[in-house]
């Protein structure tokens, strides 16, 4: 008996398009998020134009709204960062763009270049920072919409979750 499962067989289905299904218009799943992004970031049309750099705090524009759910536009250059917070009762995906930008948490810290995706849970904490020499530009979707963003210091645990 083989106990390879299909998709070991098959290999990663992202890498093979025509298989994917469309994402959805107006998405509900946290996998229908993830294609919105995956569409998004794949149609540059749709945002390279808008990308504007400023060199005193990260840039934002809200690219998108849905039922539910909200797409914001992120630039950031050299330095720029987050801090440690939450997303509140927001879950989010981060999809990078251009460039590449450090994600930092309990579980440790990982360089995300373009493409990458993160997955968060409503209230996990996280920072990002561009610790890189070049601009990036990033894509986050929040379910339900983005309404609170609370800091957490350093000496605080990473993921608690609160009620």
């Amino acid at each position: 008996m083989n106990s390879d499962s299909d998709l070991q067989i098959a290999g990663d289905i992202l890498e093979v398009p025509h298989l994917l299904q469309p994402a959805p218009e107006h998405p509900s799943t946290v996998a229908g998020f993830v294609g919105l992004a995956r569409s998004i970031a794949a149609d540059r049309s749709q945002w390279e134009h808008l990308v504007q750099y400023d060199a005193t705090s990260r840039w934002y524009h809200r690219l998108r709204t849905g039922p539910g759910y909200e797409v914001w536009l992120l630039s950031w250059v050299p330095g720029q960062g987050t801090g440690l917070h939450d997303h509140g009762p927001s879950s989010g995906v981060l999809t990078v763009l251009a460039g590449e930008l450090t994600e930092h948490t309990r579980g440790g810290t990982r360089a995300l270049g373009a493409g990458a995706q993160q997955v968060y849970a409503p209230r996990s904490v996280h920072g990002i920072v561009n610790d890189s020499l070049e601009p990036a530009v990033s894509l986050h979707i929040y379910s339900p919409g983005l309404t609170e963003m609370p800091m957490h210091s350093a000496a605080e645990p990473y993921a608690t979750a609160r009620a």
